[in-house]
């Protein structure tokens, strides 16, 4: 049998070399925080598998976006134990890629590894803000004993003085509610994603124009993604949560983007598929808009 790549959409030589590719991909199977659902350490694997039964066609955007070249890296884990230290691992790895020119898209791994890249593209990069797909506020001060835990990584991007824009948030403690309220965050509710396509340009004209794209695939209902770890009912859906994406990409200028909290579920394939069609419809977006400087 003949031997086949591991990439992501089983792309070939000319495809995915890294030298030529505008894209690539960083698996970082990062579990250390997680509270109720484990495994998403299991996530990025389970996405490139999928992707590679995903056609690579795509008929919205009438073209094969793996021309533009998506290169995938091994998986990084970090050596270090401690949290912070980690974290500025991944952080090192994540800006060695930016700094080349490339677009880079983080599969996670728990959410507490997206404060790394977010740095890594603000070093890279210069002023951005951080737009959020998720069911939770993530706005903890500390959970659990760490400042670092999954459950205060957009808290820790405040404190990076960063603007973000919180999308399909309907689970989230009252300490969190106080704070995002006295900080002016401006989180769209689950129950507010019905007519955001009409107001989303005017919640986008508050972030700079750069800006980095952290999509947690709790977001989703969980009838379409169920293998997360702490699914929450009442998420966004596929088609419209394309049209915003796709609205984002056209508006802003996206540099980096990760897609995290996916635990695969065996025999259970559909929620690895649609992470995979997720981040490749993503790429779509990125490429359409020629946004290719560094």
């Amino acid at each position: 049998m003949p031997f086949l790549p591991t990439n992501f959409g089983l792309l070939p030589p000319e495809h995915s070399d890294y030298a030529t590719s505008r894209v690539v991909v960083l698996p970082v199977p990062f579990e250390r925080t997680v509270t109720y659902g484990r495994g998403t350490s299991a996530g990025p694997a389970a996405i490139l598998r999928a992707s590679q039964s995903m056609e690579i066609y795509d008929d919205e955007l009438g073209g094969e976006t793996s021309e533009i070249g998506i290169a995938t890296l091994p998986p990084f884990l970090p050596e270090a134990f401690e949290l912070e230290t980690a974290l500025a691992e991944i952080e090192s790895e994540s800006h060695r890629h930016l700094e080349a020119g490339k677009f880079l898209l983080t599969l996670g791994g728990e959410h507490s590894l997206t404060i790394a890249p977010v740095r890594a593209a603000r070093r890279a990069c210069g002023e951005i803000g951080v737009v959020q797909f998720d069911a939770h506020a993530d706005l903890r001060a500390e959970f659990e004993g760490s400042p670092y835990s999954h459950a205060s990584v957009m808290r820790r991007v405040y404190d990076e003085g960063l603007p973000s824009l919180p999308i399909g948030v309907r689970s989230l403690s009252k300490p969190e509610a106080e704070f995002a309220m006295e900080a002016g965050i401006p989180i769209v509710w689950a129950n507010e994603l019905e007519g955001l396509e009409e107001r989303l340009d005017g919640l986008l004209a508050m972030l700079p124009e750069k800006v980095y794209l952290t999509f947690d695939v709790d977001y989703f209902d969980p009838s379409i993604v169920p293998a997360t770890g702490t699914p929450e009912p009442g998420g966004g859906s596929w088609y419209p949560t394309l049209k915003l994406l796709a609205r984002i990409f056209e508006r802003k200028r996206v540099v980096a983007m990760d897609v995290v909290e996916l635990a695969p579920v065996g025999g259970q394939p559909a929620s690895d598929f649609v992470a995979a069609k997720l981040a490749y419809k993503c790429l779509g977006y990125w490429a359409r808009g020629g946004r290719f400087e560094g």
